[in-house]
């Protein structure tokens, strides 16, 4: 699994946060920690052929998980979900390793272990960074048994985002969820600051709009940008953009290696995601 892809936007850097648990992986860049202010956003990890990785997601019903499609395909075995806020303070991070890594989680494992599993789905139209025109960075887990205790988050209506065009767009504030750190000087050694692996708890942070088109909205992730507080980066990606309650989008990639300038966001309310989702209902 390659951790950066190149997209077509300019030949833009897919900054896609599938990254091993072994190798250092950030999140929200500024923001704060989440607490339990967004309590239907989880964490998702899973094996590929070349190793785990991580990705953030949401729920959306008692049995389905959203997140990006390059957080689902090529999934081996089950997923691992879990929608605690705080993972892990310091290393090492608590998750199970499957018996047999070439066939990843099995259910048995992963409820022995105390944590929520599923199957991954993925947008059957996703271009893996290769269309802007039919990016469809979407994916699910669809959960073997029902969330309880844990309210859903509603999808927005059918092109709710729309109406936010320019010049409007530059003056909305999106939320946007998802698990790591933030992008900080690190305790020792040099002080420019980094992705940093620990501590790995959910975060959010928001972002001003920046540019929409069909499948994506852009937005700007600059911490020290007066109109918000952070963005998104490694570790992120499948994660929850909100907007007035609604989940219109979901984490796809990023421009800079550290964090501080635009994200990118797949759409999740236009009519090709929606249709998708529904076949799951």
């Amino acid at each position: 699994m390659r951790t950066i892809r190149h997209a077509v936007l300019a030949a833009v850097v897919a900054l896609v946060a599938m990254l091993s648990l072994a190798v250092p992986a950030s999140a929200v860049t500024g923001g704060e920690p989440d607490g339990n202010k967004h309590p239907n956003v989880g964490l998702i990890l899973f094996y590929q052929p070349d190793g785990r990785f991580r990705c953030s997601a949401t729920l959306i019903s008692p049995t389905l998980v959203l997140t990006a499609a390059h957080c689902t395909q090529g999934t081996l075995g089950k997923t691992l979900v879990t929608f605690t806020s705080v993972i892990a303070e310091q290393p090492p991070a608590p998750f199970p390793a499957a018996a047999d890594p070439s066939k990843g989680y099995t259910a048995k494992e992963l409820a022995n272990a105390g944590y929520l599993s599923g199957t991954a789905y993925t947008h059957p139209e996703y271009s893996d960074f290769t269309d802007k025109n039919n990016w469809n960075d979407v994916g699910v887990i669809v959960l073997d048994n029902p969330v309880s205790g844990i309210t859903p988050a509603k999808i927005a209506p059918a092109r709710y985002l729309d109406q936010y065009k320019q010049p409007l767009l530059n003056k909305t504030i999106f939320t946007f969820v998802g698990y790591g750190t933030e992008v900080r000087k690190p305790d020792g050694g040099p002080q420019k600051p980094q992705p940093m692996s620990y501590p790995m708890l959910r975060r959010f942070a928001e972002s001003q709009g920046q540019k929409l088109t069909d499948q994506i909205l852009q937005a700007n992730g600059n911490p020290n940008d007066t109109h918000g507080t952070g963005g998104t980066c490694f570790g992120d990606s499948g994660g929850p953009g909100f907007l007035n309650g609604y989940v219109v989008t979901v984490t796809s990639y990023g421009y800079t290696d550290n964090c501080r300038y635009l994200g990118g966001y797949q759409r999740v309310e236009i009519p090709g995601v929606q249709k998708w989702l529904a076949t799951f209902a």
